[in-house]
């Protein structure tokens, strides 16, 4: 979905739909923040659509701005803290919640950061190798991309579901393989990765509809 603006928009429509369409499948308010993080993906691809048009010229360079403002707020002041949280809430037991309480402390201080630096720094935004770079001087260092990674997938490997797992191999190897191949645009093709990926948050919500809502004041 990193590679234009056609991607963008029909990966946005497609995950979209699969996401409204899953919405209804929630038992529970703790279920809500999780099984909307395929929606929130696909609008987050949809905007990264504007940003694409923008930059290939077709709108001004006002709408390249503030659609990539929109896009990084998104990405790196939002979801560092959402990704986990999220995943605590809708963890079933008591003691896994506890165990995942870190990595959303860790990820809220990380999105405070992230937010004072999106706001303190300004933004570049550019194609390089047929991705859309985003560089903002405040975020762009090493540790803070591994604290970036801890907070977002670390959690999902303390749940009791084995799914929730899975999604958290599945961010991993596409954290990594980002990181290791497209440094430059993480960014933009991490986010890609991870909206593909989230469609086994969707396949899990309908395969357990009739197994939820879980029992949330359980010990183990």
């Amino acid at each position: 979905m990193c590679f234009s603006a056609t991607a963008n928009f029909v990966g946005s429509g497609v995950l979209g739909t699969l996401g409204v369409a899953t919405l209804p499948k929630v038992k529970h308010r703790r279920e809500l923040l999780f099984a909307a993080l395929p929606t929130l993906f696909a609008v987050h691809q949809f905007i990264e659509g504007f940003v694409w048009l923008g930059l290939d010229g077709y709108l001004s360079t006002a709408v390249v701005h503030n659609m990539g403002a929109a896009f990084v707020l998104y990405a790196q002041g939002l979801l560092p803290f959402l990704m986990p949280l999220s995943i605590q809430l809708f963890e079933p037991t008591i003691p896994r919640r506890r165990a995942m309480l870190p990595f959303t402390i860790l990820g809220g201080l990380t999105t405070l950061y992230m937010l004072w630096a999106l706001m303190a720094y300004p933004l570049q935004v550019y194609v390089e190798r047929n991705s859309i770079v985003y560089v903002n001087q405040g975020t762009n260092y090493t540790t803070l991309a591994v604290l970036y990674i801890i907070a977002t997938s670390g959690s999902l490997f303390f749940s009791k579901l084995k799914p929730m797992i899975w999604f958290g191999v599945a961010n991993l190897i596409a954290l990594l393989f980002t990181m290791a191949v497209k440094r430059y645009a993480f960014t933009s093709v991490w986010c890609a990765y991870a909206a593909v990926a989230s469609i086994i948050i969707l396949a899990y919500f309908w395969k357990t509809s009739k197994q939820r809502p879980y029992h949330y004041a359980q010990p183990a």
